[in-house]
Parts: C-alpha cells; sequence; structure tokens
C-alpha cells in the first residue's frame, strides 16, 4: 500500500455495548484504506471508561494498528496512572494523549494532578524518551480560558513540559488554525500541531458540540443546514464539501496531519480522504 502525502490518524469512543465492540472492529477495517498513523481512543471523565479504553486499544492493536490512548489526569493519582502506563508499556504501546479532562458529575477533588502539563511531566519522568505524548490545543481557546494569551501560556507549559505534538480540537475556521501556529511559534513552541477535523454528518449534533466548546460554525454554513432541515441526503453532502475545503486550505499551508473525529464511523472519514487523495492504494 502506498503511504499518503498527509499522515491521518483517527479518533474513537470506547463501545458501550458488545454490539458497538464487533461494529468498531469492522470500522477498523474499513478505515484501512486510509493507512492511518494511528487510531487514538478517549478516555471519559475521571477515567470512567478506563475499562473500556483499555480494551478497545487492545482490540486495535490485535487487528495491527497502532493505538494511541487518551489519559486523563483530572480525578487520578499518580499510582493509579503509573498502573495505567506500566500496562500499555507491557503492550509495548508508546503514545499517549494527555489531557487534563473533566471532573465527573456531583465529584469535588480534581486528584493529584491539576493540569496536563503536571502529567505530561509526569509521564515523560517516569517512563522516559521513548513515548509520543500529545497534548490538545484550541485554536479557538479554551472555553473555559477567558485570556487568549493564558491559554497559549498553559499550551507551551504542556510542550515544555515533556510533549510530542499536539492535537487541535476541531474548528471550521483554517484562519484560526493558521494564527493559533503563528502565535505558538512566536514564543518558541515548535512541535507538530495537527489539526483536528470533524466532519459533518447530523449538523444539529456537532452544533451542539460547538456551542459546547466556543467552536465558531461560519454563519453561511450553520444558515444552509438550517435550511436543509430534515434532507440528511443534502446535509451530508454539503458538510463533505465545506470540510473538504477546510482540507485542501488546510494541506496547502502545509499541516503535519489531520486527525478525523470519526465519532466510531467510517464513511466520512472514507469519503473525505478520498477526495483529498489521502486513502492509500493497495
Amino acid at each position: 500500500m502506498t503511504t499518503p502525502k498527509t499522515p491521518v490518524s483517527i479518533e474513537f469512543f470506547p463501545p458501550n455495548t458488545s454490539v458497538g465492540t464487533e461494529k468498531l472492529k469492522t470500522v477498523v477495517q474499513e478505515l484501512r484504506a486510509v493507512n492511518p498513523q494511528y487510531f487514538s481512543v478517549t478516555y471519559g471523565a475521571g477515567g470512567s471508561t478506563r475499562e473500556k479504553t483499555l480494551s478497545t486499544v487492545a482490540d486495535i492493536a490485535s487487528q495491527g494498528f497502532d493505538a494511541a490512548p487518551h489519559l486523563s489526569c483530572v480525578g487520578s493519582t499518580r499510582e493509579n496512572i503509573a498502573e495505567i502506563l506500566t500496562t500499555y508499556r507491557d503492550q509495548n504501546i508508546r503514545r499517549v494523549v494527555a489531557l487534563r479532562g473533566d471532573l465527573p458529575s456531583g465529584t469535588a477533588t480534581a486528584g493529584e494532578f491539576r493540569y496536563a502539563a503536571e502529567l505530561v511531566r509526569f509521564i515523560r519522568e517516569t517512563q522516559g524518551a521513548d513515548w509520543d505524548i500529545e497534548v490538545a490545543a484550541y485554536p479557538e481557546y479554551h472555553p473555559q480560558q477567558r485570556y487568549a494569551a493564558r491559554d497559549l501560556q498553559f499550551f507551551a507549559d504542556k510542550v515544555r513540559a515533556g510533549a510530542s505534538g499536539a492535537i487541535t480540537q476541531f474548528f471550521y475556521n483554517p484562519d484560526a488554525y493558521f494564527h493559533f501556529v503563528d502565535a505558538t511559534r512566536a514564543i518558541g513552541v515548535d512541535v507538530p500541531i495537527v489539526p483536528g477535523i470533524m466532519p459533518i454528518n447530523n449538523f444539529s449534533r456537532i452544533a451542539q458540540f460547538a456551542q459546547r466548546d466556543g467552536i465558531e460554525i461560519p454563519r453561511w454554513v450553520a444558515l444552509k443546514m438550517e435550511g436543509y432541515m430534515d434532507d440528511a441526503a443534502s446535509v451530508r453532502a454539503f458538510g463533505l464539501d465545506v470540510v473538504t475545503r477546510l482540507c485542501e486550505r488546510l494541506i496547502a499551508g502545509g499541516v503535519p496531519g489531520l486527525h478525523f473525529y470519526s465519532l466510531n464511523q467510517s464513511a466520512l472519514t472514507l469519503a473525505l480522504c478520498e477526495r483529498l487523495g489521502l486513502a492509500a492504494k493497495a
């Protein structure tokens, strides 16, 4: 198989049912055509999906793909983080996505780590240099952060603690991404920053995600989507056009990769990668 010019990685969440687990195995095989650099697997608030994340990562690895589990420090202790890292090392996993994470509802304590930078430093100090540690980046800035300059400094702290690279929150304004990268370079941060791409299928669901996370959906896109109402085929077709143009501009700007938020589906990621010439051919 040929290697895509722009590396691709893909995110999953741990399935909640045995049916979902079997379906995800099929999705992984369908996405083989993209020749992904790795699949990442999310981790619930306060480690609520810890065992499911572990089993999903193991399933992906058993199919011959590299897996990158998310690791959230909120609500965790150094002891249980060390235990998880030992499990991953035993499975020959050397890439993690290190996040602060959110407290589960009704939980008052943040645990032994307050910020993702502390988790990154702990991983690097206890595991050594042979790990790739990805962290989160927010081109339109973290929804809980009022000041852009402070958010940028928090990002720099994670990198200086030992992060290898970053994956951004999804966005639909490429200028936000390029401005963010320029801002990080201006303060001496030079790790790869991979844009996160959210395909559009169920627009109302994506709009809810965007509102929650402070992500701008261009007004003309929102109005056109709302005009389609329940016409799922038109939403899908228009969404593919919008995200294809976004990716084309990002690739033209020299991004180090594309990270697709698949929502455990293969069709839209495959369609986008085919349009972009990133689907590997046998």
